[in-house]
Formats: C-alpha cells, structure tokens, sequence
C-alpha cells in the first residue's frame, strides 16, 4: 500500500469519478485506474462501484476512506512541521475564500503576501461556505475566509473584520438624497438579493423578512456585480457589502448606511484545529487583518 494510491482514492471519492480524479492529481486516468485495481487488489475488495457517470465508495470503501484520509493528513503534518522553520514563511498554502469576498479582499492581500513572501507558493479556490467547509476538513485547504458563524467542532474560526452592509441605490432615486435610511424605508421598494447558496444571501434574505410588509424581490443573482448592475439599472435596491462598494466606480448607484438597526457581517479566518498552523498560514491571515474591509 502506497501514499499515492491513498491519495488517488480519496481524489476519487472527492470528485465523484476517475477522470476528474486523474485531472486533479495531474495522472493519466489509466495509471490512476491501475493503482486503484492494486490497491484494490491488496485489500481483497472493491473500493468503488464503477457506474456510468462516475465512480461511488462501497461499503468497504466507506470504512476504508477515513483511514486513508488519516494517514495522508498524518504525513502532510510530518511534512509541514519539518518545513516549517524560523525563517521567512516557505513552502505551499492552499486559500479558500467565499466569492462576495474573494474579488474585493484577495487581490490586494495576496499581491501584498506574494512581495513579502515571495517562497510561498499560494493557491486559491473561490466557493460557497459548505464547499470550503468540507476542503478545510478533509485537508484540502489550509486557511479559509468565511463570513461567521463557522459552525463545526473541528474547526476555529478568528475574526478578521466586522463589515457593514449597505444600501445601493439607483443614482437618482430619492432615497439616495439621505446620508441615512432606515430599513422600514425599502418596505415598498422592489429588492435585488444573493441567491441564498450564499452565506450572504442568507443573511440579507432574512434582514429583509424583516420587513412589515411582504417583499417585492424584483431579482435574485448569484454575483454581487450583477446585483450592483441591476441597481445601476433601476431594477431595484439591494444591500451590498461595504467592500463590494468601495469598488464601486460607477455613477448609476450610490450607497448609504441603515440607521436604527445593526447590519453587518462579521468575515473570519477558519482553520482545522488538529492541523499544524505554518508561518506562512499565519502570515497571510496577519495580512489580510491589516486590510479591513475597505480593502486597506
């Protein structure tokens, strides 16, 4: 039994299938396909049951899995604490971050992180919250940026900022001659939200059943800048993140905070609490504090 075919059977299970499997681990699928059969092999059982669209665990496969896991985050362990000396941070780091975020936020910090730190090799992925969950705990990622709460035992989540949710306005609209508006305001307004695969969609969704009366949703996307479009055109008004609209160059909107009620977001650095944390981990959640939400 070798690492790699451990390695090659939990990118299997992961990804649904030999194919994808064999792409994400940068093999061809037959040499993947082989070690799997010899693994397989060694342990008297199928692993999977090979179907028409993919590839799914057996019963076997389902007790064996977990262990494959734990060897394989037991050796990346050994391998990061024994890289990670007392010198400049080094090596790789592997960064989730939700996508009303990753636009706004990732940008500047990694740029910032990549002329400190240019011997860290940084890898991103941008996806919803229960996605990024899941990569953190099954130690494909080392670090993620969410917006709280992180709900799960295994893993600790740092406030990085608070940020404030604000209200986008077409330019013309009367609203928009406030500095302040309440939300009792946007009762008869027709809303543009976040589709609720997001976190924030969720979050806003539920700000505006607040609302005394019923909600007019004119529009719901699955992009804040399609949301910030749609304002620009008069579809409706929305409540965008405060980083979202400092990015906001355009005269067709213009932006204005809530009074008499709190609404904001609360973005996090989440980690595996059983995972060693590296000097370059720690690094970049250093960097992306000093940002803020303003992008910094």
């Amino acid at each position: 039994m070798e690492l790699h075919q451990l390695r090659y059977a939990l990118a299997v299970a992961e990804t649904g299938g030999f194919s994808a499997a064999a792409k994400r681990c940068h093999v061809a699928q037959p040499s993947l396909s082989q070690q799997i059969r010899k693994l397989e092999d060694e342990l008297g059982t199928p692993l999977f049951d090979r179907i028409a669209r993919g590839a799914v665990p057996t019963e076997a496969g389902k007790r064996f899995l977990p262990y494959a896991r734990q060897v394989i985050t037991s050796v990346e362990e050994a391998r990061r604490r024994v890289l990670d000396a007392d010198d400049a941070p080094a090596g790789a780091l592997a960064i989730g971050v939700i996508p009303t975020v990753a636009p706004y936020l990732l940008p500047r910090a990694v740029a910032r992180y990549h002329k400190k730190y240019p011997a860290v090799a940084l890898q991103l992925e941008e996806n919803v919250t229960e996605v990024l969950i899941e990569r953190l705990l099954s130690g494909a990622i080392d670090l993620a940026v969410l917006a709280s709460p992180v709900e799960h035992d295994l893993l600790h989540a740092e406030p990085l900022m608070e940020e404030k949710l604000l209200v986008a306005l077409p330019a013309q609209h009367p609203l928009g001659k406030r500095k302040r508006i309440r939300l009792s305001d946007l009762e008869t307004e027709p809303l543009v939200l976040l589709h609720e695969m997001h976190c924030l969609g969720r979050q806003t969704a539920a700000i505006c059943r607040r609302l005394n009366h019923p909600t007019n949703v004119a529009f719901i996307g699955s992009q804040l800048a399609t949301l910030q479009q749609m304002v620009g055109l008069g579809v409706g008004v929305s409540l965008i993140p405060a980083m979202a609209a400092v990015e906001d160059t355009s005269k067709r909107r213009v932006y204005r905070e809530l009074t008499g009620t709190q609404v904001t977001r609360t973005i996090v650095a989440a980690w595996h609490l059983h995972r060693f944390r590296t000097q370059a981990a720690r690094a970049m959640q250093a960097e992306l504090t000093s940002l803020g939400p303003d992008g910094g």
